[in-house]
């Protein structure tokens, strides 16, 4: 047996090659292991005085890099631009500080995203050489400053928004342990201490002792519930900037406290190159970028270590250490970030398209583009045009990482694997990489890595075009504190293929040669190493080789050829792609279109001079082609027929091949890929199952599998059995569907499994009847030792129609029915609804143009509209908000982007997403809410046609609920006799009844347009319920249900009101209109009351109706609202008191002893007692409010007169025992933490300076109503309790839950 040591890197915002986490850069990082010898083997021995194999760590050797700079050291990227889009890149992280000539490495860093904008429109002009910042803070401004117009934008930003998740995590364990911890163990510990004390000091205590017991008591419970809810709102930012007369310059308040004499003046980094550094516990650097003549300052820092260590790889530059530099190390890198910080750095369209303009006005030479995601349909779309656009009209290479999800075919990413104007990088592993990074025990012959995505893409391009070492140990931002990491992944190979790009460009430059992309890109596929045992989907053409690459350039660089495209079309296909059973039935035609593309402003003499003798060849016996093609300046269409009868079983690929016949020995000057799988049948025979023995496995060997699904078959099992009884090994086991206009993750099954030694597994996931599945299973790369094993995949099947189930709680019972095509299955069917659904509609849109930022070439103006929608959330609980007509759309959408920013009632941001909403989950408060839509396009009518869009927001619910299900109409109509278990004879159904959910189930806060969502599980059997739950995606929480169940709801019944109270007002006389009219215009002017400050409208309805309560009720409200209350407290005092007189508060009490009331008139007597009750202990709080406020100015207005504080004839003494008096007898008729008592029981505490008791029912106010006011008094009293750390920790949270505007987009 091995046992294995785990080595696993801290990363940010990698994504694993084989587990799941969030989507992000097409990076990926894994735990690998140190196996030791097993007992009896004889190791090799090493010597400790072996030289490290360096070369292994940043691999250059198997490229051709390391022997090209070799031969020409000067041709090391000097002259070459690379444009890295990425999570940003740290300016102060090793080997990215200058260039092989002494010029700065980066030449610029920006932040495209918008995630570090800060709004800046605030100007204000100092007094007495301070500004007042937007975090409350008083902002010094250091007399040096140079600002000719004497005005400051001002702004303020959390630093939690920019911060990489990584070193978030870090920080807040930090600052919670430094400066949150000491200080509340020592407060906790002496409110023990104070507590035990006075326990001892008095055994039985008085009424009095009582209440100073509570307050000690108050103190650890307090600080107990402060520990609790403690959540580290991190650093806050006053920012300000100003123009000096020659640039804007501007400064991020890192002191936090408003010394700006200490903290660093930046101007935009493409200025000087300058960056600071955030604290030195964060070792975060941080650049800036000033927009909008002042108004938009964006903080630039890396969203995470990818950026860097990709940057690190392509162009690191080590002077005093050479072995460790990058491919191309004489080449400047633009820093662009296209990850966004809110969104976990996922990519953007906003940020992306911002970095193609950046491209474009830096005229970049090459782009390397390490992320990527799954598309619906390849090679269109906006972001796709962009990019296409750059790379046409601006000659730019656009180098990217073909994506993280093999080992499957057709699961490359876009854009790498799936846009024809992009060069997709595959990833691999070479022994001298398994040695120097991985340390693994034995070198193992080279190898693409298992999860390196393959082609062919769905159009039948090839999807991977070269292969580059997929791993490499770069290096990492300072934050991470560490100088170097080990990371692998495609987003390893692009950036090593795109440094041996700039190599040959640095040394065609240097020649005077400037070659077209499509130059470089045939010189870079016709020179490529092929790799033997590697299939052509994963290589692509093969591995990179610099020195050829370039020699084949300089060598062709005169050919009438050399600057010529070619664009291949079947159809709306790249290639021909033959995979399910009809499509390979019988031979087929194909017609093939070949247009030459010019290089931009090419003359028309050459275009018109174009004559090209082309011979066309194709080595397989299947493929029938034309022997030749004239081709000129035009769109020409040839016949390809492919003939698959008599191929064997399995995959098939071959390309019609087109040489210039001038100039033969230069290699295909264009290829038409055919890929053609002949799927294995399943036939009854067989069991509905293929069985396969005695396979043998080398490490990272992999077996495809292509099965026509049995019509019927909804799952498949795969079980998996170990012969070897001395290797445990690791196996991927990978199932995609392809299906037309769906992105291969939306059929796909992938799971990571150990075999142990003469073990076994199985694993189940749902398939599609009718249509072709691979099924590949695949030895780990890194999984040593040769194994034998069986393998099986049989197929199950349970049809249930309809498919959605869509139910409409109006039609009472619902149905469906479930057949069984293959087999005896067990059916256990049940319903389970989890979610429910509030579509929302825009409350306003705005469409404008937007900044300098977002103008593309020729003045094209890009636009936004900005939808905003409001919602309640009835409880707490988790939501996720999404835009049904834009979701899963990202690369392949027809508009720029998209992007929600969700806030509370105080325009705090709660949380942000785009096109994947089932990775932004949010948990909310109850209480309301606003989500800001924001869409791009560069068409104004685009974005008119969204003005009403609905946008939705799922609420999961905190307890599923299901549906009872019935097998007959009769048992679901008497809700009798639910349904159980039954089986299913091969070819029977069974029709099933559902009956509709309960009214006091739905959930609260639901309406009209609401739905509910879940699903019908139907299979008894552990795997069909397992196929069911089975991952449709590696990244993220995202599951997939087989049969999905939407409950449409309907309006909820009507109640009727007042109890029946409509019967006793027949009995009752009708009153005189007189009467009636004279009790209206009573009610009238008591509304009026509060509206008139004067007490004239009292005084009169006093003479006629002196006993009526609510008469008395208005005028205490009226006093106890004036502006000058604190003058009225004796009046509020005695307006109290004459409220309490009008109420009999013997016979309330009475009444309120009693459990039943036979009386007929029973109803409106309880709610005339209840209003009596309600008025009382209203008309008590404010008594008791005026006199504690009455206690609390007396001493602090000594020199005042008695009439101006309101207390004319009353002594402090005899005000206490009021209070104290009204504080009893208020405890009589609620409770102190009752809603209505709440602001009493907080004064009165206050008043007698019980600062726990009153922090204690403050903190329930803030609860309630959790306004700022409510917040500064909790301060107050943390102060006063001599809590610092709580009070400066809640201090630091107000800006950030109640900041001045809404966050920019």
């Amino acid at each position: 047996m091995d046992f294995s040591l785990r080595i696993r890197p801290i990363v940010g915002v990698v994504r694993s090659s084989f587990s799941a986490a969030p989507p992000r850069a097409a990076a990926a990082v894994a735990a690998y292991c140190f196996p030791p010898s097993p007992p009896g083997r004889v190791m090799a021995t090493h010597s400790a005085d072996e030289s490290f194999p360096l070369h292994g760590l940043l691999p250059k050797k198997e490229t051709g890099a390391a022997s090209f700079l070799t031969r020409f050291p000067d041709y090391d990227g000097r002259g070459v631009l690379i444009a890295v889009l990425d999570t940003g890149v740290d300016p102060g992280a090793p080997g990215m500080q200058t260039t092989t000539e002494g010029k700065p490495k980066i030449v610029d860093i920006i932040d495209t995203t918008g995630s570090g904008d800060v709004n800046m429109s605030t100007v204000v002009e100092p007094k007495d050489g301070a500004v007042a910042g937007l975090s409350g803070r008083t902002l010094k401004i250091p007399p040096a400053w140079v600002n000719p117009s004497g005005k400051y934008h001002i702004g303020v930003k959390n630093g939690y928004e920019f911060f990489p998740k990584a070193l978030k995590e870090r920080i807040q364990k930090e600052r919670k342990e430094k400066m949150w911890d000491p200080a509340h163990r020592a407060a906790l510990a002496e409110a023990t201490r104070r507590a035990e004390e006075f326990d001892l000091a008095h055994p039985s205590p008085s009424q009095t002792e009582k209440l100073q017991k509570e307050e000690l008591q108050c103190h650890t419970e307090l600080l107990g519930s402060l520990e609790k809810k403690y959540s580290d709102p991190g650093p806050v930012y006053d920012c300000i900037a100003w123009h000096d007369g020659i640039t804007w310059r501007a400064v991020v308040d890192t002191s936090e406290s408003g010394d700006l004499a200490s903290c660093t003046v930046l101007s935009s980094y493409r200025e000087r190159q300058e960056y600071a550094t955030l604290g030195d516990a964060e070792m975060l650097n941080y650049s800036i970028n000033i927009y909008d003549e002042g108004n938009t300052l964006c903080i630039v820092t890396s969203g995470g270590a990818h950026g860097t260590h990709v940057a690190s790889i392509a162009a690191g530059h080590f002077p005093e250490e050479p072995e460790r530099n990058g491919v191309a190390p004489g080449a400047q890198i633009l820093a662009l970030k296209i990850g966004d910080t809110r969104l976990s750095t996922m990519e953007t369209g906003t940020g992306l398209i911002r970095a193609m303009i950046e491209v474009i006005n830096y005229k970049c030479d090459l782009v390397n583009y390490s992320y990527g995601e799954a598309t619906h349909w390849p090679n269109s779309g906006r972001i796709c045009e962009v990019i296409s656009e750059v790379v046409q009209k601006h000659n730019v290479l656009f180098v990217s990482s073909a994506g993280n999800n093999g080992p499957c075919l057709s699961t490359v990413g876009c854009p790498g694997g799936t846009t024809s104007s992009v060069i997709g990088v595959g990833a691999y592993v070479t022994p001298d990489m398994m040695v120097a990074e991985y340390s693994l025990r034995e070198k193992l012959p080279p190898n693409q890595y298992t999860w390196s995505s393959r082609g062919p893409s769905t159009d039948g391009a090839l999807g991977v075009s070269i292969s580059a070492p997929g791993g490499a140990i770069a290096s990492v931002p300072n934050w991470t504190l560490r100088g170097t990491q080990l990371m692998n992944g495609t987003s390893m190979s692009s950036p090593n293929a795109c440094g041996g790009i700039a190599l040959i460009l640095s040394g065609l430059k240097q020649n005077g040669v400037r070659p077209t992309v499509a130059a470089v890109r045939r010189a870079l596929e016709n020179t490529t190493l092929k790799v033997d045992d590697i299939e052509v989907f994963a290589q692509g053409h093969g591995i990179i080789q610099v020195d050829k690459a370039f020699d084949y350039l300089m060598q062709h660089a005169s050919s009438p050829t050399s600057n010529l495209g070619f664009t291949v079309t079947v159809g709306n296909h790249r290639g021909i792609y033959l995979r399910d059973p009809i499509q390979v039935s019988a031979p087929s035609d194909h017609g093939v279109g070949i247009e030459p593309v010019f290089p931009e402003n090419t003359e028309n003499s050459l275009r018109i001079s174009l004559q090209l003798h082309l011979a066309l060849t194709c080595g397989t016996s299947w493929v029938q082609c034309p022997s030749h093609l004239e081709l000129m300046n035009q769109c020409r269409h040839v016949n390809v027929r492919i003939d698959p009868q008599g191929l064997r079983e399995g995959l098939h690929y071959t390309e019609v091949c087109a040489y210039d016949t001038s100039a033969p020995s230069a290699g295909p000057l264009f290829r038409v890929p055919i890929t053609v799988i002949i799927p294995t049948k399943v036939t009854e025979s067989r069991n509905q199952e293929i069985s396969f023995t005695e396979v043998h496995f080398r490490p990272g060997q992999i077996r495809r599998h292509f099965i026509a699904v049995p019509q019927g078959a909804s799952w498949a099992e795969i079980t998996l059995t170990s012969h070897s009884s001395d290797v445990s090994s690791k196996f991927v086991l990978h199932a995609v569907h392809l299906v037309k206009q769906r992105a291969y993750r939306a059929n796909e099954f992938y799971k990571f499994s150990s075999l142990l030694e003469k073990g076994s597994l199985t694993e189940a996931f749902p398939v599609l009847p009718g249509r072709t599945v691979e099924v590949c299973i695949a030895r780990w790369w890194a999984s040593l030792g040769d194994v034998t094993i069986d393998y099986t995949v049989s197929f199950h099947g349970l049809q249930t129609s309809p498919c959605p189930l869509h139910i409409h709680a109006s039609e009472g019972i619902s149905s469906f029915e479930v057949s069984s095509p293959l087999r005896y299955e067990d059916v256990s069917p049940t319903i389970t609804l989890k979610n429910w659904v509030q579509p929302l509609r825009p409350v306003s849109s705005k469409i404008k143009a937007l900044g300098l930022r977002d103008v593309l070439p020729n003045n094209r103006q890009l636009y936004e509209i900005v939808l905003t929608y409001n919602f309640h959330q009835p409880k707490s609980g988790e939501v996720t908000p999404s835009c049904p007509l834009l979701c899963e759309l990202l690369y392949e959408s027809e508009f720029d982007s998209q992007l929600w920013l969700l806030f509370d009632q105080n325009k705090r941001l709660m949380g942000s997403g785009d096109a994947y909403p089932h990775q932004y989950s949010l948990k909310l408060e109850k209480g309301d809410y606003t989500i800001r839509l924001q869409v791009r396009h560069e068409q104004q009518s685009e974005l008119e046609r969204l003005k009403d869009l609905p946008f939705v927001v799922s609420h999961r619910l905190s307890n599923t609920l299901s549906l009872d299900i019935y097998e007959t109409h009769r048992s679901a109509m008497l809700a009798k006799k639910k349904a159980n278990s039954l089986t299913l004879v091969p070819g029977t159904s069974q029709p099933f009844y559902i009956t509709s959910l309960p009214d006091d189930k739905i959930p609260k806060g639901t309406g009209p347009g609401c739905y509910m969502t879940g699903s019908l599980v139907v299979p008894k059997s552990e795997y069909g319920k397992k196929a069911g739950q089975a991952s449709a995606k590696r990244q993220g929480k995202f599951k997939k249900d087989v049969v999905p169940i939407v409950y449409h709801l309907i309006s909820a019944p009507n109640k009727t009101k007042n109890g029946g109270k409509e019967k006793e007002k027949d009995g009752e006389k009708e009153k005189d209109v007189k009467e009636e009219f004279s009790e209206a215009l009573r009610d009238l002017k008591i509304q009026w009351m509060t509206k008139l400050d004067n007490g004239a409208l009292y005084d009169e309805l006093k003479e006629t109706f002196s006993n009526y309560l609510p008469l008395h009720v208005q005028r205490l409200h009226q006093l106890d609202s004036e502006k000058e209350r604190l003058k009225r407290l004796g009046d509020i005092v005695a307006a109290a008191d004459t409220v309490i007189s009008q109420i009999d508060q013997t016979a309330l009490a009475v009444y309120l002893t009693m459990k039943t009331d036979p009386r007929p008139d029973a109803a409106s007597i309880k709610s005339d007692m209840e209003k009596q009750k309600s008025s009382l202990l209203d008309a008590l709080c404010r008594k008791g409010c005026a006199l504690a406020d009455q206690l609390m100015q007396s001493p602090a207005q000594e020199g005042a007169s008695a009439s101006e504080v309101g207390s004319s004839d009353e002594d402090p003494q005899g005000v206490a025992k009021a209070l104290n008096d009204t504080f009893w007898e208020v405890q009589k008729w609620a409770e102190l933490t009752d809603s209505k008592v709440l602001t009493f029981s907080y004064k009165h505490a206050l008043a007698n300076k019980m600062y726990g008791r009153a922090l204690k029912y403050t903190s329930k106010i803030v609860e309630d109503k959790p306004s700022k006011e409510n917040w500064k008094n909790c301060i107050q009293l943390m102060k006063s309790l001599g809590w610092m750390h709580c009070a400066s920790y809640t201090e630091n949270w107000l800006p950030i839950m109640y900041p001045s505007d809404f966050t920019p987009f």
